[in-house]
């Protein structure tokens, strides 16, 4: 009963927003927007010889999440725009949000609480300049998200939209710098000419590993993220676009290699962490939009992994390939469909470290029999005629949950309601 008086309130607020902002559509001086998805998902027991502290539960589960979010946009001057992003969220992911590399909702937090939680999600100054048509600079400064403005993908970014995977709506490999609910202090450029764009950031990591604080330190916490992106049109006016993102992060992580030598019973990453460690990785994305109907895409990323994760998840690994077909195949113009494959896998000393008994912040069976996790993900987007709500089932098979054979595979069902205005 409470879950259901939850949704119906922020159905009260998502037509209250609605008439505010047709109230305001006549004014150009700013934008206000919103969205709101709530995802249920549950998954059937599954075999699992033994669990850890971190696994994902073996008994039938099911959680609901739902997340709200205003987009407020003003323009200040002449090419300046101020953003402020206000986010609520509540509910939790299936096990507290572990027990996957590739965990099977991306809109559940490791903090996620069953009551809501109001918090700034955005709040950020951007200036552009337009030098002419082909040529412009964007610069950002404020509190946003990287994947905001990096990795972009028209098919498999946003699990609000398109697929729920963490591990398909960005680079598994990509420890990209966040706080747990995935926003970060920062500065960002990206400079476009013709069809190519360059773009940069220097921003803050969480305090701790995928903790809620960040801080920002030259000498001790930073990350750098640095992409290149090249569109090209074809004759036949089909689209492709590929990026190629390198990153580097620096923040007191532990040592797997130090953890595995270094114990008594079982060894902690955390008892080695040490200032000037880093971890620096690299991520292919590619896509090709053929006219109006479908399209492909894939991904493959890779970090180092000699030191922890410490902001995203646990993959020093990760490569996937999907489709996405549009309706209009089938005379249903607003709705599309998509099915994905990603296979993630750790580092040696990563594999060894989860082998002896150590847990991260995602994974730890307290054992492991190494395999790559494999997973595929299929759902249909249903736009429900002359509203602005969808309806999205979704459905994920993972093999070898966690890198280890010993335990799945797990089924994965879920339902998403989506808005947005």
């Amino acid at each position: 009963m409470r879950k259901i008086t939850f949704i119906l309130c922020f159905v009260n607020i998502f037509f209250s927003v609605k008439t505010f902002s047709q109230k305001t559509d006549s004014i150009e001086k700013y934008s206000l927007k919103f969205q709101m998805t709530s995802i249920y998902q549950w998954h059937p027991a599954f075999h699992a010889q033994y669990s850890g502290a971190n696994s994902m539960g073996n008994e039938e589960q099911r959680a609901l999440s739902l997340t709200s979010t205003l987009f407020l946009d003003v323009p200040v001057w002449k090419g300046g725009l101020f953003s402020f992003n206000p986010e609520m969220s509540g509910g939790e992911g299936l096990s507290l949000a572990k027990g996957l590399g590739g965990f099977p909702n991306g809109e559940t937090f490791r903090i996620g609480e069953p009551k809501p939680v109001v918090y700034l999600a955005r709040m950020l100054l951007q200036q552009k300049f337009q030098f002419n048509e082909n040529h412009s600079l964007q610069l950002v400064a404020g509190k946003f998200g990287l994947a905001d403005y990096f990795d972009g993908n028209s098919y498999s970014h946003d699990p609000r939209t398109q697929f729920l995977n963490w591990s398909l709506m960005t680079f598994g490999a990509w420890d990209y710098a966040a706080n747990t609910r995935g926003y970060t202090d920062g500065i960002y450029a990206n400079y476009q000419f013709d069809t190519w764009q360059i773009r940069g950031s220097l921003s803050a990591l969480p305090t701790n590993a995928n903790g809620p604080n960040l801080g920002f330190s030259f000498d001790k916490s930073y990350a750098v993220n640095v992409e290149v992106e090249k569109k090209i049109t074809f004759e036949n006016k089909d689209i492709s676009t590929i990026k190629l993102l390198g990153y580097r992060n620096l923040a007191p992580m532990g040592n797997y290699n130090l953890a595995n030598t270094n114990y008594t019973t079982t060894p902690d990453i955390t008892s080695t962490r040490e200032n000037g460690r880093t971890k620096y990785g690299l991520g292919l994305n590619a896509e090709y939009s053929h006219s109006d109907t479908w399209g492909i895409f894939g991904r493959i990323s890779y970090n180092d992994g000699k030191n922890e994760t410490w902001a995203f998840t646990e993959i020093d690994q990760s490569a996937s390939l999907g489709i996405n077909v549009k309706g209009k195949m089938w005379a249903r113009p607003n709705d599309f469909t998509g099915f994905a494959f990603v296979a993630n896998g750790l580092s040696a000393s990563h594999q060894k470290y989860q082998k002896l008994g150590g847990n991260g912040f995602m994974i730890g069976d307290g054992n492991l029999n190494y395999g790559v996790e494999k997973i595929a993900e299929i759902f249909y987007s249903f736009a429900i005629p002359h509203t602005s709500f969808t309806l999205s089932p979704d459905y994920q098979f993972a093999l070898n949950p966690g890198y280890n054979k010993d335990r799945g595979p797990i089924q994965f069902l879920a339902l998403r309601f989506h808005t947005q205005i």
